[in-house]
């Protein structure tokens, strides 16, 4: 029964999963030796009374068992004269140098080492948890996006000092072989639900294994090479994105959305309103500033619709989170209002309709951005090698490349390069050759975006930090490859709103669209005081997809 109870406490299916398995084996421990020695007491006790008869109290017994089990004094009750008592204290002697080899194994030489032997015993117990494998980016970013999600994980890491560092630094993480049964097993695969794999070649092995192990996991593959996506697929990957073309896709749509977004109003007239884009840049008095108290929030005329926040389209955003650089606003309302706030706040433009890009590195982040720009845009593509898709081959360092890609004549630049410095030098000398042009950058490494924005980009996408987020995304059970859907607005009945408040509808709505105001007589009205008259035609925001439920719900 105590096995079994001891079993239950330290296992991975423990009931107290807010202790890792160390300190599940501590307190049993000490429960243990707290039991071991009254056990001896009570048997020391009674040994006295009726053998040595001498009757003493039980603590008197406790103090004699605990000097004799610590080596610090054999009792003060000896000699003993029965033989029995003798043999009794000699094992509690020697129960006592075991003891004390025990608990310097297991508690004093770890404690001081910092170090466990096997940093599976830092482990927290887990439930339908997350492997990562060999994550090769930045690890910090994805572990603490995960730890804010609460998404439950282990990460393996093979490089010994890392898996160690991680672990002192309160990570859950092991050190080990993804390739391997034993680690998979240590990372507690039975319990998971998803294993993630960032092992470059070795992915297909990591997958073949995690499969053998547990045939109905969720795997998902990170490649760099998208042309291994069907081999991965076929080994049984559900799931395999490319980074990079991932960010240059993002990049691809960032540069191609605002276009659209006034068209998608149709033929309908609503007083003067229009959508506007907020460009935060890190000279902006937003910066840093909470989106509910800036000032595009508490414009009366204004509704925030959404945001572009690290690559994700918030649709609507988090109030109570903080405007960084390389945040995009959007909001709705008349024409003066908008006008007022790009008076107000630094980095303010409107939309642009980009009809002639240039794409700088054709890798699959450059092809990616390429064919997400859509029909209608004149596409010129730069790299320093020949390759399919290739316009100007050249130095991406040297002015002139830039010059005969059509540098002047672009509205916008983006680059997608494989390495930071020379992203920059590009964007640099970008910019020094024509201040009329919107410059979207990806860099690698996520303390690269401030200089990206020093040597004049508009907008940074972090490859590091947008992994990260679409990773999470996809374990919440989100789309990570579909398009971004393009926001559209529409006006509508408000019959089904009548009586209830402007403010009230918002604060309601949890299905990703937004009341953006109200139509009456002509006028737009956004004051969340306002009541909803049955005559009235409420202006909605929201994506394809929340915009046909709601025209389903209430249209």
């Amino acid at each position: 029964m105590s096995n079994n109870w001891a079993k239950w406490f330290t296992g991975e299916n423990s009931r107290i999963p807010w202790l890792t398995r160390r300190q599940r084996l501590i307190i049993v421990y000490a429960v243990a030796l707290v039991s071991v020695i009254l056990f001896y007491s009570v048997l020391y006790n009674y040994g006295m009374r009726t053998l040595e008869g001498h009757d003493h109290s039980l603590f008197r017994s406790l103090q004699t068992v605990v000097e004799t089990m610590t080596t610090t004094g054999y009792g003060a009750d000896s000699p003993w004269s029965s033989p029995l008592m003798n043999v009794f204290v000699v094992f509690m002697q020697l129960t006592g140098v075991a003891i004390g080899f025990a608990t310097l194994r297991v508690l004093v030489i770890p404690l001081f080492e910092r170090a466990p032997l096997d940093l599976s015993d830092r482990l927290t117990a887990k439930d339908d948890h997350v492997i990562v494998c060999e994550y090769r980016r930045d690890t910090g970013v994805l572990l603490e996006e995960l730890e804010r999600l609460n998404i439950d994980y282990v990460l393996v890491e093979s490089d010994t000092d890392e898996a160690k560092q991680l672990s002192d630094d309160g990570y859950q993480a092991i050190h080990g072989d993804p390739e391997t049964v034993e680690t998979l097993e240590r990372a507690m695969i039975d319990e998971a639900e998803t294993l993630v794999t960032d092992a470059g070649d070795r992915n297909t092995s990591v997958v073949l294994t995690a499969r053998r192990l547990k045939a109905d996991l969720r795997t998902i593959a990170f490649t760099d090479t998208p042309t291994h996506e069907g081999a991965l697929k076929q080994v049984g990957a559900d799931t395999v994105a490319s980074p990079d073309a991932l960010i240059g896709r993002r990049l691809g749509q960032k540069t191609n959305a605002w276009a659209e977004l006034p068209e998608s109003l149709g033929d309908a007239t609503v007083g003067d309103v229009r959508i506007g884009e907020v460009l935060v840049r890190r000279s902006s008095s937003l910066a840093g500033v909470r989106i509910e108290d800036t000032v595009v929030a508490e414009h009366s005329d204004l509704t925030l619709v959404g945001a572009w926040i690290d690559g994700n389209l918030r649709l609507p955003p988090d109030t109570t989170e903080r405007v960084t650089a390389n945040s995009v606003l959007i909001v709705v309302g008349p024409e003066e209002a908008v006008e007022d706030v790009r008076e107000l706040a630094a980095g303010v433009r409107p939309p642009r309709h980009h009809s002639n890009v240039v794409v700088a590195g054709m890798g699959a982040g450059g092809r990616a951005a390429a064919d997400a720009l859509g029909e209608g845009v004149d596409v010129t593509t730069i790299d320093r090698e020949d390759r399919p898709r290739v316009d100007v081959v050249g130095d991406l360092g040297d002015p002139e490349t830039l010059e005969v890609a059509g540098i002047e004549d672009a509205s916008a630049l983006i680059v997608t390069v494989e390495d930071d410095s020379t992203a920059l030098l590009v964007v640099a000398i970008a910019r020094t050759l024509t201040d009329d042009l919107e410059i979207l950058v990806r860099v690698d490494d996520t303390a690269k975006s401030p200089a990206a924005f020093d040597a004049g980009a508009d907008y940074v996408l972090s490859t590091q930090r947008v992994s990260a987020r679409l990773l999470a995304r996809e374990l919440r059970g989100e789309e990570v490859l579909t398009p971004v859907s393009q926001l559209r607005v529409i006006r509508t009945a408000a019959g089904p709103f009548a009586g209830e408040s402007l403010g009230e509808v918002r604060r309601e709505t949890e299905d990703g669209y937004v009341f953006v105001g109200i139509e009456r007589d002509g006028e737009f009205v956004a004051d969340g005081a306002t009541r909803i008259e049955r005559d009235d035609r409420l202006i909605v925001a929201g994506t394809d997809a929340t915009i046909r439920e709601f025209e389903r719900q209430f249209a």
